[in-house]
């Protein structure tokens, strides 16, 4: 594996030299950007792999530039993982950062120990995640005659492919994973708000009718749990019934 990529997003040319100087000091590699416009042309080109990024910047901010990203507008792949980096150390800032998607939060001035160690943090925290994606992915689901291959998004039941679309692929493979368990329709919408973003309670039930339409007969292992939302019958305890 090779070095990897930090894109530092600073107007302040002191500060970006400092960071750049620490950074590829550490090991890294690096990429400097003046503004938000030029940050999200360079993650347009280049892979990056951790965003050092600053709150006020020309054009731009640095909460605008953070949500884009992490929309994934910027890029094709996942949003990498960003490290607002700013002179505004108060509570509303720092709340806003991190529920725009930020990863972390630094303060200037800030020790350059202290900032290499919170990169190598991140850095290890996202490809920890990836490896977590791959390995669930990877995984198939088999439950009665319904087998969802997960890694190439794929469901057959009785031996034939059902064709369902991204959300409700991502309903049925989060309750099959876990017969039994009962899901929220707010669990259930934050496990599929990557496949649509307008995803509502009343959404939801719409599309668990669909899916049981689509399993005909195996759609009576979605069971309604009046008050609370879904879950995916538990067959163990049904062959468990049928012995007594």
């Amino acid at each position: 594996m090779g070095k990897a990529h930090i894109l530092i997003v600073e107007d302040e040319a002191d500060i970006q030299q400092l960071v750049s100087y620490n950074l590829i000091k550490a090991g890294f590699h690096v990429t400097c950007a003046d503004n938000g416009e030029e940050a999200l042309n360079c993650l347009a080109q280049e892979n990056i792999d951790c965003i050092l990024l600053d709150l006020m910047l020309p054009g731009m901010s640095g909460i605008e530039v953070c949500s884009e990203v992490k929309k994934g507008r910027a890029r094709k792949h996942a949003p990498i993982p960003i490290i607002m980096l700013t002179a505004k150390g108060e509570e509303e800032d720092v709340v806003a950062g991190l529920e725009c998607g930020a990863d972390d939060y630094i303060t200037k001035p800030f020790s350059p120990n202290v900032l290499i160690a919170r990169v190598k943090t991140v850095l290890r925290r996202s490809v920890g995640k990836e490896q977590e994606k791959v390995d669930k992915a990877a995984t198939s689901i088999i439950i009665g005659d319904l087998a969802i291959n997960k890694g190439k998004h794929e469901v057959k039941c009785q031996g034939h492919e059902l064709q369902l679309t991204a959300t409700e692929f991502g309903i049925l493979a989060l309750l099959a994973e876990k017969p039994g368990w009962v899901f929220t329709r707010q669990q259930i919408i934050d496990s599929v708000r990557g496949y649509d973003f307008l995803i509502t309670p009343r959404a939801i039930d719409v599309q668990i009718f669909g899916l049981r339409k689509k399993m005909g007969d195996s759609g009576r292992m979605i069971e309604t749990v009046r008050g609370i939302g879904y879950r995916f019958k538990n067959v163990v305890d049904e062959d468990k019934k049928e012995q007594i």
